[in-house]
This record gives C-alpha cells, structure tokens and sequence, in this order.
C-alpha cells in the first residue's frame, strides 16, 4: 500500500468516526433514540405571554431537561397562549410547582422552566399548571430602566 492511500485510509476512518459521533450527540440531544421505560404523559398550562416558546421548546427542571412543549395555541376567550407539555414518564411534578418562561441568556433563546412547590402529590397526566409565569421582553426591560434613570 501506498504512502498516499493510507493517508486516504486514515482520513476517511477519521471522517466516518466523527460522522457517527455526530449522529449519537443528535440523537441524545433530540431523544430520538431513547428506549424510557414509562411514555411520556400531557400537561397543560396558560400563559398571559409566550414569547420565544413554541412547539419543541424544551422543559427542564433544574437546569436538566424534562420534556418538550408538544402545542401552543390562542385561546379565543382568554386571549391567553395555551401550551400543552409532554413531560418525561419517571418525573413527578409537584402539584403546586410554578412553571415560568426563562432565557439561556442574552442571545440565547427561551425555554420553559419547572420550579418545583412542596406539595406531596403529583401533577397527573392531563392536569394543569395552577400558576405561571410569561415571558419578559428584555426591550422592555431596557425601556423602563432607560425611563427610570431619565426621570432621576
């Protein structure tokens, strides 16, 4: 064998190696190839605003993640972002956790974050969210620091 089909060799190996870590990374990240035993189960929750948080969005729970927003909508008579979560079978929330819609940062993007109550019973599959917690504009924010240093 050559001193040039080796190289070929070895860079082709080196390409296919990195080609299946990218695909096991992908399919950690997205769950895909996740064999859970318990089914993922429904939750639901309103919120007055849902920026930055659609379908996909993750769930997580201290900083790890839980689950995914499966469906948002408009409810016509509450004018209100009614979100519908798939949340992990082996977690149990507490019924009386608040749900609120956080950054990852600056540039980063939403996700919606779990923030567990004390209670001893568990949300069931299909119950709601008792309070949450929308999303703030950072525009906004800006806008009232910038007023309020202005009217000192």
């Amino acid at each position: 064998m050559s001193q040039h089909s080796t190289t070929e060799v070895v860079t082709g190996g080196l390409v296919l190696a990195i080609a299946v870590g990218f695909l096991f990374y992908v399919s950690q990240v997205t769950g895909f190839g996740s064999a859970g035993g318990s089914a993922d189960y429904p939750l639901k929750a309103s919120f007055r605003v849902a920026d930055g948080v659609s379908a996909g969005t993750d769930v997580r729970l201290a900083g790890v993640k839980i689950g995914t927003v499966s469906d948002i909508s408009l409810n016509p008579e509450t004018f209100r972002a009614d979100t519908v979560l798939a949340m992990s079978g082996g977690v149990e929330i507490p019924d009386d956790s608040i749900l609120a819609i956080s950054s990852e940062g600056l540039l980063g993007g939403n996700f919606v974050e779990v923030l567990p109550g004390g209670s001893p019973f568990a949300l069931e599959p299909g119950d709601s969210f008792a309070e949450t917690q929308g999303s703030v504009s950072l525009i906004t924010l800006l806008l009232r620091f910038v007023s309020q240093s202005a009217s000192e």
